[in-house]
C-alpha cells in the first residue's frame, strides 16, 4: 500500500534560531502523534540541513533538500551535490519545483540529470510537475504534465522509479491563495497515475505516492487528502508554522 506523505518546503525562509525552534517544536509534537501510516518530511534551506538531520535522529520525521546539482563534484560555485546531501543523511530532494523552472531556467533535460543524480546517491526524488494558468486555460494541462513526466522522469527503470515521489503543482495556485478544487486535484492525480501505469504497469502505479502542491493548508487539506489519488501534500507557506503544519499532517 502506498505511503501517505506530508512534506514541508520552507523555501528561502527562517533565520537559524527560528529554524531551530520550528524544527524542535515539530519534532516534540510529533512524538505524541500517530504517524505510523505516513511519512513526514521537512525540507529547510541548505544551511539548516545538518541541524535538521541531527534532530531527526531522535524523531520520526525525515529530511529533504529543496534542490541539488546534477554533478557529484566539481567547480560549481554555490552548488550542493548528492554526495554532500548523503553525507548529512538527507533522504529526499525536491526536483523540478516550478520556482526552479521559472527563476533558474531548469529544463526537462537538466531535471532528468538531477533525478539521476539523486538516485545515484541514494536520495529519493520528489519530482514536481504542473501547468501554469495560460496552459490550463488553453486546455493543455494534461499535455504539459505528460511531457514533463516523459522527458524528465520516465527514462527511469521500474526499479529506479520505485524510489520516486511525484508532486503535482498547479502553478497558478502556488502562493496565490487560489486552490485547485478537490475535483481538479483528483482529476490530475488520476491522470498522472494513469501515465505511470501506462509506462510501468498497474502494480507500480498503485504504489506511487502522488502529492498535491498548490496552496494546501490546514483548512483544505482534509478534503484534498480524501480524494482517491491524492496521497498527501508538498506544503509551502503552511509548513512555516508548526501548529498549522501538524494539522495538515493529521488530515488523513
Amino acid at each position: 500500500m502506498r505511503r501517505k506523505i506530508v512534506a514541508g518546503n520552507w523555501k528561502m525562509n527562517k533565520s537559524f534560531p527560528d529554524a531551530e525552534e520550528l524544527i524542535a517544536e515539530i519534532a516534540d509534537k510529533l512524538e505524541s502523534m500517530d504517524t505510523g501510516h505516513q511519512d513526514v518530511i521537512l525540507c529547510p534551506p541548505y544551511v539548516y540541513l545538518e541541524m535538521a538531520t541531527d534532530i531527526a535522529e531522535e524523531s520520526v520525521f525525515s529530511v529533504g533538500s529543496q534542490n541539488m546539482n546534477e554533478n557529484d563534484t566539481g567547480a560549481y560555485t554555490g552548488e550542493i551535490s548528492g554526495p554532500m546531501l548523503t553525507s548529512m543523511e538527507v533522504e529526499y530532494c525536491i526536483i523540478g519545483h516550478s520556482e526552479r523552472r521559472k527563476y533558474f531556467g531548469e529544463d526537462y533535460a537538466l531535471l532528468a540529470k538531477k533525478v539521476d543524480a539523486a538516485l545515484r546517491n541514494g536520495i529519493r526524488p520528489i519530482f514536481c510537475c504542473g501547468e501554469v494558468l495560460p496552459e490550463r486555460e488553453a486546455g493543455r494541462h494534461f499535455e504539459i504534465v505528460k511531457k514533463q513526466l516523459d522527458e524528465s522522469l520516465f527514462h527511469l527503470t521500474a526499479e529506479q522509479f520505485q524510489q520516486a515521489v511525484i508532486a503535482y503543482e498547479p502553478v497558478w495556485a502556488i502562493g496565490t491563495g487560489v486552490n485547485a478544487t478537490p475535483a481538479q486535484a483528483q482529476e490530475m492525480h488520476a491522470y498522472i497515475r494513469e501515465q505511470v501505469a501506462s509506462k510501468y504497469g498497474e502494480s507500480l502505479a498503485s504504489e506511487t505516492s502522488i502529492l498535491y502542491g498548490g496552496s494546501c493548508n490546514a483548512s483544505n487539506a482534509r478534503e484534498l487528502f480524501s480524494q482517491a489519488d491524492v496521497d498527501g501534500g508538498l506544503i509551502g507557506g503552511a509548513s512555516l508554522k508548526a501548529d498549522e503544519f501538524l494539522r495538515i499532517v493529521t488530515s488523513f
